[in-house]
């Protein structure tokens, strides 16, 4: 890791810390048993506020490599090195979401191979190339074949041992790829497909490319209120195809179904524009601050939340009726569940831990100390 500042665009950042903000907040309830349903994913088909956070950072991803390697395009640097430093970059963050997602046994026949930073190094290393080495006019049309490919293999395509095409969560093709590729490296909550699985990701590298596709525009010679009106438009749109999909390829998160990528991306798209609009346009900065902190350092919060989350688990105490819990659910049921009703207590939880890291974060931040993976 190396510690940078560099100028960037403040609504995105703002967009970034705010998504990274409500990543943190849906995992970590003070009880999984009570959580209000907007803060619970869509247990198959549909979409919640939470099945928007990861696709919103995708598409983060994808704009802020338009401005990150704009420049280096434009001045027709040499390929080598900037494949080499997105490599790297790609090596780094996958293998730092091994190292949260074994943390602490690393148990090497059973460590989890995908994961939410796994499938962000690998759309990143992706996207990174495809913007490198692929002319603007040409992005849409790849973006295109990227998501009817999809659809075609997950719709048309017999799965072995079923017999047919289906988009069910366990007999579905790309359950079946994790299953043949990944065996026992998947998520222990699934058990023989992984949600963050090896066909899904070409989909989220399509998250992604509408990222691309909107860095480009923001970069633009037009005035800041045509390129708002523009987002704001093409974001409907996009909503609107999404939606009119999901009667043939329904939205899902699980299986980043590409219905779900068009609807989320155009969520996206008008969140962007709105962020964009307020803070970059109108000058609207009075509340940025905390998403600020949180945007300057979110995989660096992201992953040391993870980590301070496992250690909660594996901490044991005694509570006041002498049972051995661990710390989390001592701090839950002796300070919060005192106070709020059961769903309550869980959420206040949740934002009392943001509220922590906010502050954890600011330490850095007033030092103007920012790590770039």
């Amino acid at each position: 890791m190396t510690v940078t500042k560099k100028e960037r665009l403040l609504s995105l950042d703002i967009f970034r810390g705010i998504t990274i903000l409500l990543m943190i907040l849906v995992n970590n309830p003070g009880s999984w048993s009570h959580i209000y349903s907007p803060l619970r994913h869509a247990k198959w088909n549909g979409c919640t506020p939470t099945d928007l956070v990861f696709p919103f950072f995708l598409f983060i991803v994808g704009v802020t490599t338009a401005f990150s390697l704009g420049k280096i395009k434009e001045s027709g640097h040499d390929l080598k090195p900037v494949i080499f430093r997105l490599v790297r970059r790609s090596a780094t963050l996958f293998f730092l979401g091994l190292l949260l997602g074994g943390f602490p046994s690393y148990d090497l026949s059973t460590i989890r191979i995908p994961g939410v930073l796994q499938r962000i190094a690998v759309v990143y290393l992706f996207t990174g190339i495809i913007f490198m080495t692929m002319k603007k006019e040409n992005l849409i049309y790849f973006f295109s074949f990227l998501l009817l490919l999809y659809w075609g293999l997950m719709t048309l395509i017999p799965v072995p041992g079923v017999g047919y095409a289906n988009l069910e969560p366990t007999t579905n093709l790309a359950a079946w790829i994790d299953r043949i590729i990944l065996g026992n490296h998947v998520w222990r909550g699934t058990k023989v497909w992984d949600p963050e699985g090896i066909l899904s990701t070409i989909p989220a590298i399509g998250t992604a490319l509408l990222g691309v596709l909107t860095g480009y525009w923001i970069k633009s010679n037009n005035d800041k209120t045509t390129k708002t009106v523009w987002m704001f438009f093409y974001g409907i749109v996009l909503m609107a195809l999404g939606y009119i999909w999901d009667f043939w390829f329904p939205i899902n998160k699980s299986i980043w179904t590409s219905s779900y990528v068009v609807y989320t991306g155009g969520l996206a798209l008008v969140f962007l524009a709105f962020c964009y609009w307020l803070i970059d346009v109108q000058g609207k900065q009075w509340w940025i601050k905390p998403f600020h902190i949180y945007g300057m350092n979110a995989i660096t919060v992201f992953f040391l939340s993870g980590i301070m989350g496992r250690l909660l688990y594996m901490i044991k105490v005694e509570n006041s009726l002498g049972e051995e819990i661990t710390l989390k659910t001592y701090i839950y049921q002796e300070i919060f569940l005192t106070i709020f009703s059961p769903i309550n207590a869980s959420l206040m939880y949740a934002i009392s831990f943001i509220l922590l890291w906010l502050f954890l974060m600011w330490l850095l931040y007033r030092k103007n100390i920012f790590i770039k993976v």
